[in-house]
């Protein structure tokens, strides 16, 4: 580790010795940064052309990058030049007299929608924009949000799904890696989206969905990324707001943004506080083909408590103009309660036999850690760009349960009394380097990426010797795991544009290396029982991957294109699944990871069409996967029982031979005035996957959609009232179906002082009917079930802004581009 921070600083100040040459007497330098004109997001490979007037075949210019600035040189002259960029409007301006260096400052492109006589405002509604490689989707002013979690906001997104635990499919498909900024971070948790439920969501200034990635990111999710990007305010001077809530379920909080900016440094910080709880309810009703019960009823109601603080505070110090060094701080700490009443019925034939109440009380501390280090340069005047980050991370979790189960019939007494203990211990470390160089049209782009992590889980099971009153610690679930995944990424990638023609071509190389250790006193050759192999829970796994990928994009006109993406992708098994220990999350049902799962390989292909009329737009694409050996959980009989005569039920996940999904989705947004605007969006996919496990077949094909509509609406007083509608249809697996599920939020806000503050009040789950219904079916049991992860909530919120006006669209506060009469005016 030492070793690769030296060579990271090393690099770093080489980079930083590098400066600009002089500048040639001949010519002049042309700056400016490209901007969405509604929400001030920069929009890279933006098109700078220059033809020069006395000779239309003397044509210069660039492109901009990431960050949306351009700069490049070009002789004095008059000029004519365009502002290009994929389904946006042109600006171009005639016989420009450019006769010494000049900076642009912000040049603001509106996407082909009319503007709104002079009423600038941003966030008020969703947009899209779309990039070579992924769709932005600018979260705005969803009333919806206030008081939410960036887990509810991310429900919002088109093609994205959050289901009633939390769980993250991106086209109905769960293997999605989840990113922060464009990078892995505690903020989206390790492994876990569990850290998405503790964050505001009004930290999120954009979400963007890519489907088809380039080799800049990580080959991780064959379904896609979705990179959260956090809002970090760039006005000069100190501004702020504090937004504040209460709610029914109880909850409570409080989120305070700050930054203060000046020319040579930009000092932003975030902090928050949360306490909610979150009412639920779990409904089993199982049968069985054998035993000593033939159906067993679990009626089970949860009561939640969680506690979170966040913060994070960062600093940007600018050396020069070019330059700059970006350091930040995250923690979030949880201290969560979880307390089950689960009441069990179980019955001969339809005759009532014995009742128990299971009572389970679970505390959990946690908290995690990240230092990030940014460093930018900005090499030469032609755009040669230079990054390096750092990235540390820490994540503690401290997990203790107590499960009570006792008997009122047909006697009432002690039945059952577990302890269990689970820690849990994880280390991140990340080095990325990137190299942009932009070549009149083109750009070429290389880099690399170190990520190396170490998860060690420890869990103890205690139970209470009924006959001697003491606990015995069993040691066959009894064990410590731990588990290091370190990859190693080096990728280029090369795009340009011909006329209307765009295209992204790029090559990643990842090196995975998984180490697994277990620390436990089973015998080993009790898990190749289980699998009927010859398993080494001790393993050393090395895999190497090409992951090639190319995006197209074709304009038909300035409000017309089409493209096409391919990428291959990789679906890493985490620590729990590869643990071979199984966990219990009841006497009968227990999870356990495979040792001998592989790496699932997936092949992509994505054909997308986006058409702008003046009040209507609509995005749509259809795509294909094809993955190799993916893997899935299956549930087994173990062939064990409990004490009272309850088969154990094993859940396991097992690499698959093939999968195939293909699907399409569309979305329309309808804005016909400021004061009104409706959206929608469908999702429809089937997949088919292949394979089978000791002797049984977990084929399944499945058809499945899921819809958005959602309106918002300024009614008299200037109250704003927005509806977000979701529909999940029905799917199915190789041994569940799913019904289908319908739910709606509902809000309305109003301005207060003068602008300064915004009254909001929201419902989620209006109909309180988020309720997933399954059946499972096996050979040897069925299971109904019911879950409802948190029963219809009401939020009141109050935001009040400092030294910040209500976010608005057109110029900023900064140097503006305008046109008039012409010229260029700064």
């Amino acid at each position: 580790m030492r070793n690769l921070l030296f060579l990271f600083f090393l690099a770093l100040a080489t980079a930083q010795a590098q400066s600009p040459q002089g500048s040639n007497n001949q010519t002049i330098s042309l700056k400016g940064t490209i901007l969405d004109q509604e929400t001030g997001s920069p929009l890279e490979y933006a098109t700078v052309v220059l033809q020069k007037v006395e000779d239309p075949s003397s044509i210069s210019g660039g492109i901009t990058d990431e960050s949306g600035k351009f700069e490049f040189s070009t002789t004095p002259g008059i000029y004519t030049i365009r502002f290009e960029y994929l389904s946006y409007k042109t600006i171009t301006l005639e016989n420009q007299r450019l006769f010494q260096s000049r900076d642009l400052g912000d040049i603001r492109m509106a996407i082909n929608v009319a503007e709104l006589e002079g009423v600038e405002v941003v966030g008020e509604r969703t947009t899209v924009e779309i990039q070579l490689d992924k769709k932005v989707y600018n979260i705005g002013k969803d009333l919806t949000n206030s008081g939410a979690t960036i887990s509810d906001a991310l429900n919002n997104v088109p093609s994205v799904n959050v289901d009633v635990e939390g769980n993250i499919s991106l086209r109905g498909n769960d293997n999605v890696r989840i990113l922060i900024n464009g990078k892995p971070s505690a903020l989206a948790g390790f492994g876990s989206t569990d850290a998405l439920r503790q964050l505001p969501a009004d930290a999120i200034e954009r979400v963007e969905v890519i489907t088809s990635p380039s080799a800049r990111y990580d080959a991780e999710g064959s379904a896609g990324i979705l990179n959260i990007v956090m809002k970090r305010e760039k006005t000069l001077g100190f501004n702020g707001s504090i937004n504040s809530y209460v709610g029914y379920p109880k909850s409570v909080g409080t989120t305070a943004n700050g930054n203060l900016r000046s020319d040579n440094f930009n000092i932003f910080s975030t902090v928050g506080y949360r306490y909610r709880e979150g009412p639920g309810h779990i409904l089993y009703d199982n049968t069985y083909a054998s035993g000593v019960f033939d159906r067993i009823l679990e009626d089970r109601d949860i009561n939640r408590i969680d506690r979170g603080l966040n913060t994070n505070l960062g600093m940007e110090y600018f050396f020069t103009e070019k330059s700059s060094l970006t350091g930040s701080f995250f923690y979030q700490a949880g201290n969560d309660s979880d307390v089950t009443d689960n009441n069990v019925s179980r019955f001969v034939d339809t005759q009532l036999d014995s009742r128990s109440l299971r009572k389970e009380n679970e505390s959990q501390k946690d908290y995690s850690t990240q230092w990030s280090m940014n460093y930018t340069n900005n090499i030469n005047e032609k755009g040669h760009k230079f990054t390096a980050d750092v990235q540390i991370g820490r994540d503690h979790q401290d997990q203790f349960t107590i499960i009570d189960e006792r008997t009122s019939i047909p006697t009432v007494g002690q039945l059952a009394l577990e302890q269990i203990y689970q820690k849990e211990r994880q280390k991140d470390y990340l080095i990325q380097s990137d190299y942009v160089l932009p070549m009149g049209d083109s750009q070429f782009e290389a880099g690399f990426r170190i990520n190396l992590k170490n998860e060690i889980t420890d869990y103890r099971l205690d139970t209470l010797d009924l006959s001697s009153g003491e606990f015995i610690t069993d040691l066959s679930l009894t064990n410590i795991f731990d588990f290091d995944q370190n990859i190693y990424a080096v990728y280029s990638q090369y795009g340009s544009k011909f006329g209307k023609f765009s295209w992204l071509l790029g090559l990643r190389l990842e090196n995975t290396i998984l180490n697994g250790k277990l620390e436990s006193e089973v015998d080993p050759a009790v898990f190749e029982q289980i699998w009927g192999i010859d398993v080494d829970v001790n393993f050393n796994k090395n895999y190497l991957g090409l992951f090639p990928t190319l995006n197209l994009v074709y304009e038909l006109d300035e409000t017309e294109n089409i493209s096409l993406g391919y990428n291959r992708r990789i679906n890493r098994p985490r620590g729990w699944f590869i643990n071979p220990f199984p966990s219990r999350s009841s006497r009968t049902n227990i999870s356990q990871g495979n040792p001998d799962l592989d790496p699932a390989y997936s092949n992509s292909f994505d054909l997308g069409y986006l058409k702008r009329w003046k009040t209507l737009t609509l995005s749509s694409s259809v795509y294909y996967q094809r993955e190799t050996n993916s893997f899935d959980r299956i549930q087994e009989p173990t062939g064990e029982t409990t004490s009272d005569g309850i088969e154990i039920i094993r859940s396991i996940p097992i690499n698959l031979s093939t999968r195939q999904r293909y699907g399409g989705e569309a979305s329309l947004m309808y804005n016909p005035s400021r004061k009104f605007r409706v959206d929608g969006s469908i999702n429809v996919f089937k997949f088919k996957s292949e394979g089978e496990f000791n002797g049984v077949d977990y084929g399944a094909d499945n058809l499945s959609w899921f819809s958005r509509l959602g309106s918002k609406l300024t009614l008299p007083a200037a109250i704003e009232m927005q509806t977000n509608a979701f529909y999940m249809g029905p799917s199915q697996n190789a041994q569940s179906t799913t019904k289908g599920m319908f739910s709606i939020n509902m809000a309305f806000s109003k301005d207060v002082m003068k602008g300064n503050g915004t009254l909001s009040f929201n419902i989620n789950d209006l109909l309180n009917s988020r309720i997933r219904r399954s059946f499972t079916e096996t050979d040897f049991f069925t299971s109904d079930s019911e879950f409802q992860w948190r029963q219809r909530s009401f939020t009141l919120s109050f935001m009040y802004r400092f030294n910040e006006a209500k976010k608005r669209n057109g110029r900023g506060q900064d140097r503006n581009f305008q046109e008039e009469e012409g010229e260029f005016k700064s």
